[in-house]
């Protein structure tokens, strides 16, 4: 077993006391992420929707108004006793920085001209015991906390909700960004809760390991960020998701400390690493992980299907999860998402145009990949897959970061982009995936602004699926106001057709209507219950996931 205490040095602008890579405040990544439109997609959203696809004008963070900070000096001498005085910040960018996450509700507010709500200070504490001693202060002192990792929500989980409060602070975690134990004979490692997901990967290259956990957030969520949300990785169908990951948990809550974990499985009563694992920060901060880890893959194999429609497709990757056959990564696109993408990529590997594209890759040894690779190949085949190569599959896994970019230019070109995304079993995957497409699809028609509604199979599981929906519309006059109607129609759908209202999203705000109906009222009691015991001021994450 080897302890280190190696921390993180990447930063985009190395001067600044807590810099590191951070997104753009209006829009999603870094940059020079951000390009315009293609000519091709400009000629689509002309022929679909009547826009040009010209880019409007983007305005510079410091013209941004916030609403004043609420902090008292005193309290701001309180908070910054805690953490030292250069780790509490009441800056215009800091403080805009961590004004909510990253949905398209989120960007399109930041565009709006009236003032922001913002955290009234932003705190940077370095390590668990400041994270505790600051819970204890606001907790005494009537502050909310909202926990920021990578600023990556997509629900509203990191809205600066005062909720009966006063003031709201938001607790960056940043500094807690070590990995402090690799046990290569288990093979477990502790890291910081502020590690992102490419600097946990860095560190673990250099004892020979990886996580293998890579959503779209990946660039810039942070381990904690992935346990308080349950994330699932692109490559869940090798690795499972980030909680089943999960060995032990360790937690500042405003009643105190908690580790939990002691052994790979254990009967020691109900498992307390549950309650933390997706509670999205209303009942305590995660500040560090120990998680399970594999030896970096030796060898990486591709391989692209297309299958003639999206329920042969969908037939056929339950086939190979059933079997215990399945790959690393296991997607499935529909008619709609695979045609757009094959017209923003001309032919991509020689698929043909129709169908679903499906992609698989194989990690592991050589043998292994081989192995796997062969079974899975005969199994797609025997139920209609048609192989297409490994170049339709390289090319997914080149740009399988780059998607909210394209969605940021086509907002700012006039076009309403967002995601939501569900599961259910296999036998009921058709009807929940109608339901939730006529539910979009009626509500923006409703609305003045036919949509096109796309949907992939992400995440694969032996008695189930999820469903992962891009919608794509004009915007109305009221942009935000017109994906709040669609939203709301397509949770209603969820619920109706048995799906559940978040796969991997997480609850945060936008959620929470529904999680009576997901879990019933006695789970709402239940959850009440946990937060009365671990957050008595009720200082948490105000707003966010419990009813």
């Amino acid at each position: 077993m080897v302890d280190t205490r190696a921390a993180s040095t990447s930063t985009e602008n190395p001067g600044e006391p807590h810099a590191r890579a951070s997104m753009v405040w209006d829009a999603w990544g870094s940059p020079s992420g951000h390009k315009p439109l293609p000519e091709q997609i400009r000629g689509l959203l002309a022929q679909a929707f009547g826009v040009s696809g010209e880019s409007a004008t983007r305005r510079d963070e410091g013209d941004v108004p916030l609403r004043a900070s609420a902090l008292s000096p005193e309290q701001q001498a309180g908070l910054g006793a805690v953490v030292g005085a250069d780790n509490i910040s009441l800056d215009h960018r800091d403080r805009l920085r961590h004004a909510g996450g990253k949905s398209t509700p989120d960007l399109l507010r930041r565009r709006e001209t009236a003032p922001q709500d913002a955290p009234d200070a932003v705190l940077f504490p370095a390590d668990h015991d400041e994270v505790l001693a600051l819970l204890e202060y606001c907790g005494a002192s009537g502050i909310a906390v909202v926990p920021f990792g990578g600023g990556t929500s997509v629900v509203g989980g990191l809205d600066p909700a005062r909720g009966v409060f006063a003031a709201v602070i938001a607790l960056d975690l940043r500094r807690l960004d070590s990995i402090t134990e690799v046990d290569p004979i288990s093979g477990t490692v502790t890291l910081g809760a502020g590690l992102t997901g490419p600097r946990a990967e860095e560190l673990l290259a250099e004892h020979g390991l990886s996580l293998g956990h890579y959503p779209q957030s990946f660039e810039y969520a942070t381990i904690g960020g992935f346990a308080a949300t349950r994330s699932s990785g692109q490559a869940s169908a090798g690795y499972g998701r980030f909680d089943d990951m999960i060995q032990r948990l360790r937690i500042a809550t405003p009643a105190g400390s908690l580790d939990l974990g002691r052994a790979p499985a254990s009967a020691a009563g109900p498992d307390l690493r549950e309650l933390f694992s997706g509670s999205e920060g209303t009942l305590g901060i995660i500040t560090a992980v120990t998680l399970r880890v594999h030896p970096v893959p030796e060898t990486t194999a591709y391989q692209a299907w297309s299958f003639p429609d999206f329920a042969t497709g969908a037939n056929a990757l339950r086939t190979v999860i059933q079997a215990g056959a399945a790959p690393t990564v296991m997607r499935l696109s529909d008619e709609a998402e695979t045609g757009l993408n094959l017209a923003r990529a001309g032919d991509i590997g020689g698929a043909p145009v129709g169908g679903c594209l499906a992609v698989t890759t194989f990690e592991g040894t050589a043998a292994h990949v081989a192995h796997r690779g062969t079974e899975a190949a005969e199994l797609l085949t025997a139920a209609g897959g048609t192989a297409l190569g490994e170049n339709p599959a390289r090319e997914w896994e080149h740009g399988r970061f780059a998607a909210p970019y394209l969605r940021d230019a086509l907002l700012d070109a006039g076009i309403l982009c967002e995601t939501l995304e569900t599961a259910t079993a296999w036998s009921n995957l058709a009807n929940l995936k109608a339901k939730v497409t006529a539910a979009l699809t009626d509500s923006l028609t409703a609305q003045g602004t036919p949509a096109l509604v796309m949907c992939h199979i992400s995440h694969t599981y032996p008695t189930g699926a999820s469903l992962y929906f891009t919608i794509v519309a004009k915007q109305a006059q009221d942009p935000i106001a017109q994906w709040a109607k669609a939203k709301h129609a397509a949770g209603d759908a969820i619920v109706a057709a048995g799906g559940t209202i978040t796969h991997h999203h997480a609850v945060g705000a936008d959620h929470r209507p529904w999680m009576t109906d997901e879990i019933g009222d006695l789970g709402v009691q239940v959850l009440r219950a946990v937060k009365n015991a671990v957050d008595p001021a009720g200082i948490m994450n105000p707003g966010k996931l419990i009813p």
